[in-house]
């Protein structure tokens, strides 16, 4: 991959030399796709924001091939390959960052869940020079629509647990809504998780590596139609596995990882402590 670093201040200002990458793993998701791909395409245009599309089929045995095909004649940005490794969302999302070509790389869901307006927003700041911008549904401006009790209570008791192990205020690092520039996927290499627990490694790794983040509202919708892939209970040792590997890494290299320094006058939201990834943050919510 191309680790030149990234002008996205300057990208998102001239609309010239930068590219966003979208990163949108699939399984079975025919029924989606259509809406959930005009959507993003409406709004990074609408945006002017440069971008690619790389949807990445995880071994689907519904339609999603044939609808991704149809939909590339379209939307000239979009591409889609198969996942080559075995399937599991996580396989699928790491495809998926050792072929994007942009200056930095969004992960968005293919069912819909994730608001396109958002990621414009993820954009913008991103742009005022921090390394990654995480999203959460439980600050104020953030909301979920339809989220399944059972999944929001171990939602708010695993998010918890972790804030208290990492010594950190963001409150939704298992949302998978998040952005991070090229260089920081390189950073966090090599990346362990084959499934779901992938949306953990990510940003924990980020904040135990030092990079800078900023954490904006998002907002989550149920899927509409179809099954979650998600499985509470084939997931549980597989979250506990990543974030012990996390807190290890983050015990054992103290002062291994030096501060990053931001790129733009925005170095004034970071707040004295010990981890750059310590940022002003929205005000969190009770949960829903």
């Amino acid at each position: 991959m191309n680790l030149q670093p990234s002008h996205l201040a300057e990208w998102l200002r001239a609309g010239e030399d930068g590219l966003l990458s979208v990163v949108i793993p699939a399984y079975n998701e025919e029924a989606h796709l259509p809406a959930t791909l005009a959507g993003l395409v409406q709004a990074l245009d609408g945006a002017g924001i440069r971008h690619e599309i790389l949807v990445i089929d995880d071994s689907s045995d519904d339609g999603t091939a044939q609808v991704l095909s149809e939909l590339e004649r379209h939307y000239p940005t979009l591409r889609h390959v198969a996942n080559p490794y075995p399937h599991g969302f996580g396989f699928a999302v790491r495809w998926g960052l050792e072929l994007f070509r942009g200056d930095a790389v969004a992960i968005v869901m293919a069912d819909g869940s994730d608001s396109p307006a958002d990621l414009v927003a993820f954009a913008r700041k991103l742009a005022e020079g921090y390394d990654c911008v995480f999203g959460s549904r439980f600050v104020r401006g953030g909301r979920t629509i339809d989220y399944p009790l059972p999944k929001l209570l171990l939602n708010r008791f695993a998010n918890s647990v972790i804030q208290a192990l990492f010594l950190i205020r963001y409150n939704d690092v298992t949302n998978a809504f998040k952005l991070y520039k090229r260089e920081v996927i390189a950073g966090l290499q090599p990346l362990l998780s084959h499934h779901f627990n992938l949306t953990v490694e990510l940003p924990l790794k980020a904040i135990v590596r030092g990079y800078s983040y900023a954490v904006l509202p998002n907002a989550w919708t149920n899927r509409k139609q179809g099954i979650s892939k998600f499985r509470i209970r084939e997931m549980g040792s597989r979250y506990l596995f990543v974030v012990l590997y996390c807190l290890i890494e983050r015990m054992l290299s103290r002062g291994d990882y030096r501060r990053r320094t931001m790129v733009s006058p925005t170095t004034a939201a970071i707040a004295t402590g010990e981890r750059v990834g310590r940022v002003k943050e929205p005000e969190e919510r009770p949960a829903p």
